[in-house]
């Protein structure tokens, strides 16, 4: 008997000890395997098939035949690949000066204690929960030259009711568009972020005489640098790869006005059956995308950025 008691004490002994050891190291690794499985099946998994697509000379429906540089090759011949970049630059400094403004002012006014905030937040929250594709398709009808808003007060319009008929018109809409359906989401970011501030940071300013304005640029904004780098991130990895709101609206119309890179890569691979040519313009915007985060993150000083209220 007293050899089992003694047998059982030892193994609590171990198992408290491994417990921890393993606090000691953190969380296993373990614990991260659902959530690598799911991004190698749905994202990294796509990404290979479509490097090896790109070596390929393939329709979508005949056998695949490997060209091995072949497409690469003939990336400067591609027809409008120029242009597409420069509208998609465009597009997302455009968005990007529209959409920050936008949810930092509205993420920062929703984290105080104003009256009816709630009615307000949900208002604004709301094309958040509408699907992107549902979105797009509203616009494009209430855009509608001959039944739509433009068309039915076309002299609010400078008696133009095609207001996607000319280049400055539709980039004018996809930057209303975006602004409406993404700034809510940058917006909710910087709420949680503002809300994290202490109180007592205010507090000081307030006994020291700063003003709302001047408690903003002193207070709030240092406080959420982080936050706002890592929105510019989001912001131009999705402008480097959505493209389902100009494919709607616009078409990348009018006269290819707003054919911007994701739209081409789609065109090409889906509308012109050219898989290969495609799948090397979605790798040219992987690799931009991801590298222009990494950059922007190195050198905006991201990676080293610590809290100002450390040891508070």
């Amino acid at each position: 008997m007293s050899n089992l008691v003694a047998a059982l004490t030892s193994a609590r002994k171990k198992a408290r000890a491994g417990r921890s050891r393993q606090a000691a190291l953190g969380p296993s690794v373990m614990w991260a395997l659902p959530a690598v499985v799911v991004y190698a099946l749905f994202a990294l998994i796509p990404i290979l098939v479509v490097v090896v697509i790109s070596f390929m000379d393939w329709d979508g429906v005949r056998p695949p035949k490997f060209v091995g540089l072949a497409n690469w090759a003939n990336l400067p011949n591609i027809a409008f690949l120029g242009g597409s970049v420069q509208i998609m630059l465009i597009l997302l400094v455009c968005s990007i000066l529209v959409q920050l403004p936008i949810g930092l002012l509205m993420g920062v006014w929703a984290a105080g204690p104003q009256r009816n905030r709630a009615v307000f937040c949900t208002i604004f929250f709301l094309p958040m929960v509408l699907s992107g594709v549902a979105i797009s398709i509203v616009w494009r009808q209430i855009m509608d030259a001959n039944f739509g808003i433009p068309g039915q007060f076309s002299a609010i319009f400078g008696g133009n009711g095609n207001v996607l008929g000319s280049m400055e018109g539709a980039i004018m809409v996809l930057l209303a568009i975006g602004a409406w359906g993404s700034a809510p989401f940058f917006g909710l970011i910087f709420q949680g972020a503002a809300k994290g501030i202490p109180q007592m940071l205010y507090d000081a300013a307030a006994i020291d005489g700063a003003g709302r304005f001047r408690r903003f640029f002193s207070i709030t904004l240092p406080q959420l640098k982080a936050t706002i780098v890592m929105a510019v991130i989001f912001m131009v990895v999705g402008g480097l790869t959505g493209f389902e709101t100009i494919m709607i609206v616009t078409e990348g119309g009018p006269a290819r006005k707003t054919l911007t890179t994701p739209l081409l890569m789609y065109y090409t691979a889906f509308r012109d059956y050219h898989l290969g040519t495609g799948s090397v313009i979605a790798v040219l915007l992987i690799l931009a995308a991801g590298g222009i985060a990494v950059l922007f993150a190195k050198y905006s000083g991201f990676d080293k950025m610590e809290s100002d209220l450390e040891g508070m």
